[in-house]
């Protein structure tokens, strides 16, 4: 018998859980009972198609459903891929009892979601995340969007799943790359909110590389209960949700200026972190312990060698800018987290130039 977690995002009439378990999409989950309408359409792309969908399909029993295979990479994040999945809704006559299902990654989810965000004005959608990085960071919060040759996610919505399904099971089959990467948004979670979480994925970061079953649910239970309880505090990121994005103004930089999928979202952001802890100037036994982790967890340490200039112009589109001014989510110490647009110029400045 499968054994489940559930959670709740509680966002009133809008709340809805987080099932996590092993074995969900061979039988174990009844995700027809979530879906309000009868017509579904599940977005999925290449590379996952062929190990999950039929899988997933088996779930929706007698609904009648149709699928959509998208091209596998963040280069493919775009507006012009919703466009895709809209042509295939409008073509098929679809209305507002329609169901979008996201099967796939982080990539997957934003652009399904987005897609459910705008055909007649919003739909219902569910995330299915089949790796790492989206079972603990994208599939929960209801952020969704694509990118802009001038910017990460600048284009987008809010639009809440109805229903996140997480098999843990789907990570035996993660490339070693992205499960590194995703395990970058976990050691996030515990920099930003929990002392005790970042202790233990010190202890445990060799058990979450070799794939143990029970370190992995505990790692993914603990990284979506922080951040539903973030995203139930303030849904659209107007304050404390900004703290989620610890290491991102660096990171999302970064991958602006390599080229969307040069490097994955969870490496940038690691080497992210490593620069906005350098920028909070905490105390260098924490910042050595941070650095030591993203480094056991086989995560880029240090930025790719890129112009401070195009750096701090990508930075400058970053969506905590506020009045053209940066504000950066900084460490007092591990575990607590602020945001602010007070810091120090040369530093920023210093660390900026340092990945040239």
């Amino acid at each position: 018998m499968t054994t489940t977690r559930t959670l709740t995002v509680e966002l009133g009439d809008r709340s809805y859980p987080i099932v996590i378990g092993s074995g969900l999409l061979g039988g174990g989950f009844d995700l027809a009972g979530h879906v309000r309408g009868n017509d579904c359409l599940v977005v999925t792309n290449k590379t996952v198609a062929p190990l999950f969908l039929q899988g997933l399909m088996e779930l929706l029993g007698n609904k009648a459903v149709d699928s959509i295979q998208l091209p596998d990479g963040e280069e493919y994040k775009t507006v012009e891929t919703v466009g895709r999945i809209l042509d295939r809704l409008a073509a098929a006559g679809a209305n507002r009892d329609t169901t979008l299902v996201a099967l796939g990654g982080g990539v997957v989810g934003d652009i399904t979601g987005f897609a459910a965000a705008c055909y007649v004005r919003g739909v219902d959608f569910v995330q299915v995340p089949t790796t790492l990085l989206a079972q603990v960071d994208s599939s929960v919060g209801g952020k969704t969007g694509v990118n802009h040759p001038r910017g990460k996610n600048l284009i987008g919505a809010f639009h809440q799943p109805k229903v996140v399904v997480i098999d843990t099971d789907t990570l035996k089959r993660l490339p070693d790359r992205e499960l590194k990467a995703g395990l970058a948004e976990v050691i996030k979670h515990g920099a930003i909110i929990d002392a005790d979480f970042f202790a233990w994925l010190e202890d445990n970061i060799e058990a979450l590389i070799a794939r143990d079953p029970e370190a992995l649910a505990h790692a993914i239970q603990r990284s979506c209960e922080i951040k539903a309880a973030v995203v139930a505090e303030d849904e659209r990121e107007v304050g404390r949700r900004a703290i989620l994005n610890f290491g991102h103004t660096f990171g999302h930089a970064i991958e602006r200026c390599q080229g969307y999928g040069e490097w994955l979202h969870g490496e940038a952001v690691a080497a992210g972190m490593v620069m906005a802890a350098k920028l909070s100037d905490i105390d260098p036994a924490e910042f050595k312990r941070l650095h030591g982790l993203l480094g056991r967890a086989g995560l880029p340490v240090t930025a790719p060698s890129i112009a401070a200039a195009d750096l701090l112009a990508a930075m400058g589109m970053d969506k905590k800018v506020h009045g053209k001014q940066l504000r950066f989510v900084l460490l007092e110490s591990l575990g607590q987290a602020f945001i602010t647009s007070e810091y120090d110029n040369a530093l920023l400045e210093r660390i900026l130039g340092a990945s040239n």
